[in-house]
Order: structure tokens, then C-alpha cells, then sequence
């Protein structure tokens, strides 16, 4: 349920907008706030903790930080806008892109849409109020999907202990190897938003009782786009009882697994050395 099938970038921006959307929105809002100095708006100078003057990216990024001096003062919107921002260094979006890529379609086919974008925002939100529950004074700005990100891993982490026909044994070894990664660079890694992870994922895991109603496995053939004649009529194949089950050769399944395993050790470690 991992392992991308789709034939062309078209083909998933078909299955999975929501994804899709997620994912063009990080990096666009990235692109406006470090990348294309757009001018600034009147609208965004509003905010207590907001920039009077600069680009347009300096003030999304002033009033999107999540903040906990301002939301204090009653700055609530930053316990979402946080979520769709992150860091100057390139590695950052791209890696929660990365990962929306590589988990979110499954679970997106699975709830649907609206369930899935409730699981997304619960997950953030939650993880950004932990982050100012624990401290509420704190000074540093936080920014990142990550405490969503991590919602969708407690989601997964919830299936394979509760909902085990939802998962095949495969996506049952990446989830928890993934998991055990992510845990470990969440301590181990300057800079981390420890609390968003954490609640995020307590987040993620929590909503698995309700969202999960109704919920059937993952399939590939869902993907399939249904082949009509020209009067517009459903096609009938007579071989279609006849087809198989296309099933991955394991130590293909095995070399992807290592591989997805290798390049997120490799920047975990690059991030802690400050190398990326």
C-alpha cells in the first residue's frame, strides 16, 4: 500500500487530491516566504507579533509561526497556520512532502477525502496545543507539518494493534520500522518540536476508534480507470474473472523497504552533523 503505482504525476493528482493539495500549498508557501519576494499586504500587518514592513513571505511567516507569547495574547489562528509553514533549509518541506507522498494515499482512498482531512488537521492542531500546553512561554517559533505527519503514523500505529485486516504483513513492517526511525530522530535531532510529534501522534492514534467506521483496506485496483465503450456504456471483459493478482516479488518489496529505511537514516544523521 506503499508502493506508488500510479503511472504519471496526473494519475495521482487524480486519486489524491487532498494529498496533492497538501502538498502544492507547502511548497508554494515555501516558495513565497523564502524564495519570490513578493510585496507585502496590507492585511497581514494586523497581527500582534507581525511585520509592519518586508515582503509578503516575511509577514505570512510572522503571523503564520506558531508563537505561544501570541497565542496567549489570544493569536489563536496559529495553532493551524503553523502546519502549511516550514524552514529556510530546503530539507525540511521536502521531507514532509516526502512523506505525505509516501503514507498519505492509502489512508486518503481509505476514509476519504472529508475523514482525511479531519485526521490531517486533529493531528496538527493537536500537536501544535501540546507544543503550548508544555510551554506556553516559550520564545521559539515552530513551524512544520510534522505534528500532522505524525498524526498519520498513530493513525497507521492504530490499525496494525487494532485494525490488523486493514494492513497487510508488508505495510505492517514499514509502519513500525518507520515508526522506530522517526521516534529516535525526534530525540536525537537539534531543533525538533518534540511536543508536536509526541501529540500529533497521540493525536493521530486517538481519532482511530471513529474515523476508522466503515473503513476497507487499501487497493491498487481502485486506481483503475473503468473503460466504457462509445455509447458510453460500461465495457463487459469476459476475462475478467480471469485475472490475477499482480503480487510484488518480496525482495523487490525488501530492497524498497531498505532503501526508503537508508535515506531517512542518512538525513537524520546529516541533519544532526548541521550538514543539511
Amino acid at each position: 500500500m506503499f508502493i506508488r503505482t500510479e503511472k504519471s504525476i496526473r494519475d495521482f493528482l487524480h486519486f489524491y487530491p487532498i494529498v496533492s493539495t497538501l502538498i502544492i500549498v507547502n511548497i508554494a508557501l515555501y516558495l513565497i516566504v523564502y524564495v519570490i519576494p513578493l510585496p507585502a499586504i496590507e492585511l497581514l500587518t494586523q497581527c500582534t507579533f507581525g511585520f509592519r514592513s518586508g515582503t509578503l513571505g516575511e509577514q505570512i511567516y510572522a503571523c503564520g509561526m506558531g508563537f505561544n507569547p501570541a497565542i496567549s495574547h489570544g493569536e489563536y489562528w496559529r495553532l493551524v497556520t503553523p502546519i502549511f509553514l516550514h524552514g529556510n533549509y530546503l530539507t525540511h518541506v521536502l521531507f514532509n512532502s516526502f512523506s505525505l507522498v509516501l503514507f498519505g494515499p492509502a489512508l486518503e482512498q481509505m476514509l476519504g477525502k472529508f475523514k482525511f482531512i479531519i485526521l490531517y488537521f486533529v493531528a496538527g492542531i493537536i500537536g501544535n496545543i501540546g507544543t503550548f500546553l508544555v510551554d506556553p512561554g516559550m520564545l521559539n517559533p515552530h513551524i512544520g507539518a510534522s505534528g500532522a505527519i505524525y498524526g498519520i503514523f498513530g493513525l497507521y500505529l492504530f490499525m496494525v494493534v487494532f485494525r490488523k485486516h486493514l494492513m497487510d504483513y508488508a505495510s505492517t513492517r514499514i509502519v513500525i520500522i518507520i515508526l522506530v526511525i522517526g521516534l529516535v530522530m525526534t530525540f536525537i535531532r537539534p531543533g525538533i518540536n518534540i511536543s508536536a510529534h509526541i501529540f500529533g501522534f497521540i493525536g493521530g492514534f486517538a481519532t482511530g476508534p471513529l474515523i476508522l467506521n466503515n473503513v476497507q483496506p487499501f487497493s491498487p485496483w481502485r486506481n483503475q480507470p473503468r473503460h466504457r465503450n462509445s455509447d458510453d456504456n460500461p465495457h463487459f471483459n469476459p476475462n475478467r474473472w480471469k485475472r490475477r493478482r499482480v503480487r510484488m516479488n518480496p525482495e523487490v518489496i525488501k530492497k524498497i523497504i531498505w532503501t526508503v529505511i537508508g535515506i531517512l537514516i542518512a538525513a537524520g544523521v546529516l541533519s544532526a552533523m548541521g550538514i543539511i
